[in-house]
Order: C-alpha cells, then structure tokens, then sequence
C-alpha cells in the first residue's frame, strides 16, 4: 500500500478557526504514543451470508468488474455533515453498517470466466508518526475528532475480505451500483427473499418498535400537557430506537387530527387534543440497518370515539382482507386489490360513494397499501415489475399491509362529521409456506384491545410515578 505518513496536510479538512500548527507542535504531536489496536473483535455479524451473497451477484455478471459504494457524506449546513448511513447494497454484500464506512468501496474483480473476487477499497487508520496530522486535525475523518478505524489486517479479519487501502482504487470503471441501473435492479431483486439472518434482524427491529410505541403512550399525558405535542411523541419514540439501535428507519411521523390525512407528515409541529387519534408511524432501525415499519392510529383520549371506531374498523376490515390474501405464489397485488374492495364497499355503504365499482374510492386512500421492506423502508424499490410489483409472493420475503383511510378537512363529498379523520393500520408480515406471519402482533390491532392496552400502560405509569 502507499506509504500515507508522507502525504501533505493540505488535504486535511481543517475547520477556517483553527490555528496553524506550529513545527514543535506537530512534531510533538507525533510522538509517545502507545501501540492501541482495537480490540480483538468477531467478525461481522453477518459473515457467514455475505460470500453467498457476493456469489450470487457474481453469477448475474460474469467478467464484468462491479463497483459498490457505501457512499459519501452529504453536508447539513456549513461544516457539519448528516449522520451517515452505508448504502444499502454495500451493507448487505459487506457486513459493514457503521459510521466509519464513509467513502469505502466494494469491488467485485472478474476472476477467471465465471467468478469475482472481492477487494475492499477503504480508509485505514491513519498512523500518528511521520509527520501525518490527519488523526488530530482532519475533522471529516481524523480519530480525534470521529473515533477510530480499523487498520487494513483488522478490516479484513472483521469482514472477511481482502482490503486495499482507497488509494490504490484510483479512478473506477466498471458497473457502479450507483449509477448503473442494470446493477441496481439486480442488487434489489436479489434482496427480495429473506434469509433466516435477515428476518431475525427484522423481528428484533419489530420488537424495539413496539417498546417505543409502549413508551409513547406512557409519555401522553405530558405530550397532551406541550405546545407541540407531537414533537413529544417524535422524541420519546427517536429516544428507543437511538437506545436499541442505529436510530429510526425513517422519519417519525407522529399526525394528530387532520395531520394524520397527510401521509408524510413529518413535521409534527402540532399541539395534540384528547378528543383526535394519533396517527403514529414509525419504526426501530437496528445496527445491522434493518428497520420496522409500523403504525397505529390511537384515540389520545384513551378511548374511541363512535365515528372515530366506525373509521378504524373500516380501515381494520381492509388490512384484514389484505393480510388474509399473502400466501406463496399470490400475487404482490393480490393484497392491495383484497383490501381496496373492502373500503369501496365500506364507503359505498356509508353513503360516500354511489357504489363500489371502478376507483372513485382512491379519493380517500390515496397510495397503495404495502411494500417490500428489509434494509430499507421501501426495500427493493430499483427491482424490475416483473419480478416485484407484477411479481408473485414467495416464502422468505418480508412486507407491510398499511390500508389507510384520509378523509381531508377540507373535502366536500364527505359528511362533516367525517372530515378531518386520517386512520391508518400497518403491520409487517413475513411469507411462509402456510401463508404469512404476522411480525408486529405484540402490538394490539383491535378497537377493545388498543383500549385495553393503553389503560393498562396508562394506570402503570400512573402507579410508577405515585399518582
């Protein structure tokens, strides 16, 4: 590898307020430290799939040279960066999820007619003698300043691949994950099926989604009590997934009143009122970077109201439906088709629609009702339509059934009564051989059993804190 303790600081992201170092300084700075290397760690803790995986996207692209990136950092404002997050592709082929993967690059070298061999193009520690400063003064990448990375001999005992230090990579050619769509939808559609591994992770993230949604009703009462309540709500849940994993999958949509009829309400800004629902969608991301995706839509009072009932169990019925049509070999639409005839017919028998038939009905619904979901939240969305939306269901994948009903403020076909109630159900579900299994049902679904369990975490908390 390239001898790095000679390079230039020049290329050092130094912050404009810092003052020049001085040759005594640097020189002093370079000396007296103890040999640290990490600690003796396993490797990855998904070594024992990633060669597989590798392999099988070897064999979709024989002699072709493969490029995967985990990415770079995006600037927030100034000189402070987004939190990062590997790519997913690079994550699942290489093990790695952490924060120090920034820049790091995956290749697959064509090795003989038919076979890849997997180098590992990344940024190693950077040593502490030699005149190199980057340790102390590099604010992107310097240990002082991000913590420490891996040396090369370490890199590859914790992934298992051979590793090159990122200058030697010089200027890539090939097929880029990044760009390349051919590679893209490959990497998507070779994600479609779960491994045990992978739905291990997602059943771990499902069960830290449900602590938090437990510890957001605990925390009503003072959210209720806040000016912006549900930025209460959006803070107590961020608060778990921070603690049991990488953070949230996605942003927090916590939509009180006529907040919960936009679907991506995401600034939770509003102040919550103990007569609205509480349209709460959310979910764990774990450090493996495999995410929930989970809602329910809670009365903030603790109880329903009549027409607030009357909505979710419309809404209830049609994830019903939809839940009842996953089976292997199905197809992926199957469940939305399932779902969208039981809130026509519901909709119809309201009065809000004449009947049943055609799509008047997406008035109210407005997106479909489920997706694919794995290492992101909308897994394997670059996958072709023929083997995904088009597709058929197999044993192995893991999806969410989300019907929803988003009877806007504003919307005069609607009874007022009606107007300015969002429900949405969501679950998430893995395809067996018999059919799918439900993942999220720790969290009640039911009118009786959310009422039920809010009481109970509701007179808990109460006890706890002596009330």
């Amino acid at each position: 590898m390239p001898d790095t303790s000679s390079r230039p600081t020049t290329g050092l992201n130094i912050g404009s307020h810092d003052l020049p170092v001085s040759a005594e300084l640097s020189r002093f700075m370079a000396s007296n430290w103890a040999d640290s290397p990490l600690p003796d760690a396993a490797r990855t803790p998904a070594h024992a799939v990633t060669p597989t995986r590798r392999a099988r996207l070897s064999a979709r692209f024989p002699g072709e040279r493969l490029i995967i990136p985990a990415g770079e950092l995006k600037v927030r404002s100034h000189d402070c960066d987004y939190r990062f997050r590997p790519h997913s592709a690079y994550a699942w082929l290489t093990g790695l999820t952490g924060e120090d993967q920034v820049g790091h690059v995956l290749v697959l070298e064509p090795a003989g007619p038919h076979g890849h061999e997997a180098v590992l193009y990344l940024r190693p520690r950077s040593p502490r003698a030699g005149g190199n400063e980057e340790f102390y003064r590099d604010r992107r990448y310097g240990e002082f300043w991000v913590g420490r990375r891996p040396d090369l001999a370490e890199a590859e005992r914790l992934s298992g691949i051979r590793c090159a230090h990122l200058d030697e990579l010089g200027s890539p050619s090939g097929r880029d994950a990044a760009t390349d769509q051919p590679l893209a939808a490959a990497l998507s559609e070779l994600r479609l099926v779960k491994d045990a591994w992978e739905v291990g992770q997602l059943q771990l993230a499902v069960d830290h989604t449900t602590a938090g949604f437990e510890d957001v009703v605990q925390e009503l009462p003072r959210a209720l009590a806040h000016p912006r309540g549900e930025r209460w709500i959006e803070g107590v849940f961020n608060r778990r997934a921070r603690a049991e994993g990488n953070g949230t999958g996605y942003e927090t949509i916590a939509a009180s009143g006529a907040h919960a009829c936009v679907l991506h309400w995401i600034r939770n800004d509003g102040r919550l009122d103990a007569g609205d629902l509480l349209l709460l969608d959310a979910g764990v991301e774990t450090d493996s970077l495999y995410t929930a995706d989970v809602t329910r839509t809670l009365p903030l009072s603790g109880r329903f109201s009549p027409v607030q009932r009357q909505v979710y169990e419309l809404v209830l019925a049609a994830q019903d439906a939809g839940m009842a049509a996953l089976r292997p070999g199905a197809s992926f639409r199957d469940f939305h088709r399932a779902g969208m005839r039981v809130i026509a017919e519901g909709l119809a028998e309201w009065g809000v629609l004449k009947n049943a038939e055609g799509d008047l009905h997406r008035r109210y619904t407005l997106c479909s009702s489920g997706h694919m979901l794995g290492l992101d939240v909308h897994d394997c969305a670059k996958a072709r339509a023929d083997t995904y939306l088009d597709g058929v269901l197999e044993e192995g994948q893991v999806l969410t059934v989300e019907p929803g009903l988003y009877l806007q403020p504003d919307d005069e076909t609607l009874p007022a009564e009606l107007r300015g109630i969002g429900v949405r159900v969501e679950d998430d579900l893995v395809i067996t051989a018999e059919g799918a299994r439900l993942m999220s049902g720790a969290l009640p679904r039911t009118v009786a059993g959310i009422e039920e369990w809010m009481g109970n975490l509701l007179e808990g908390q109460r006890i706890r804190l002596g009330g």
